[in-house]
């Protein structure tokens, strides 16, 4: 397959998720036009394979974004905008996996690639299945201290939240182990049990991050998204480097 087909499939499959996100009212407008740019820039500067992760993302955290969504409205624990995603949604979980596909551009042929790009998409879903699944779980305890928190409360963790986090973690990881280059170094069952493990984390890193600093008004929910998921990239550099 030349550049010219994988340009191709490329804008196929952004053109495909702006019309599922526009049937199934998975974005809104803002949501739309940042997944379109960061559609784009994994896919063309990076690859093709990576959008189809951020596919699966998209569909499955909005699925469970609207998953219960009168239980959490009762509770004030839903997403803003009857769960559409906003330019900002899209960003916070896209936006590591763009500056990795940035970096591939103008540093191309780098092992770890792939695997970093695919662990911050991993992060993403972990995080998000964890919030929205695990929020109307009462049996949440802060991260930090481990004393009970209301559920929904930033840095809190429950048992139905690890659980959907570690789900997350793993379908991601399926994904990013069909559809991982054939030349590549890494194993399968290499980049299964780290991906996993790896996305799992980064949702702690969300929660200990949300504990500390949100909490506090030091940060706001998405730039606590966005640096769990920068965070995973980071970890498979770290994984790559030390143990592969």
């Amino acid at each position: 397959m030349d550049i010219g087909d994988d340009q191709i499939i490329s804008i196929g499959l952004v053109l495909a998720l702006l019309l599922l996100s526009k049937v199934r009212d998975l974005l809104d407008n803002s949501g739309l036009f940042a997944a379109t740019l960061t559609g784009l820039t994994v896919s063309l500067m990076g690859h093709w394979t990576w959008l189809i992760s951020l596919f699966t993302f998209l569909i499955i955290g909005s699925l469970a974004t609207k998953w219960k969504l009168d239980e959490k409205k009762l509770l004030s624990l839903e997403e803003a905008n009857e769960g559409l995603r906003s330019w900002k949604n899209v960003l916070a979980n896209g936006g590591a996996v763009s500056i990795v596909a940035i970096y591939n551009f103008l540093f191309p042929g780098q092992e770890w690639i792939y695997f970093a790009a695919i662990a911050s998409i991993s992060v993403a879903l972990s995080d998000t299945l964890a919030s929205e699944i695990g929020s109307l779980d009462t049996r949440t305890r802060s991260i930090t201290t481990l004393q009970s928190v209301p559920a929904g409360t930033n840095g809190g963790m429950s048992p139905t939240g690890t659980v959907a986090a570690l789900f997350g973690a793993i379908l991601i990881s399926i994904v990013g182990v069909i559809f991982s280059p054939d030349d590549s170094k890494i194993s399968e069952i290499q980049l299964l049990s780290l991906l996993s493990l790896i996305g799992w984390l980064g949702c702690q890193v969300d929660s200990i991050l949300g504990a500390v600093l949100e909490n506090r008004g030091y940060l706001g929910k998405h730039s606590v998204n966005f640096l769990a998921t920068f965070s995973g990239s980071l970890m498979a550099i770290i994984f790559y480097y030390q143990f592969l």
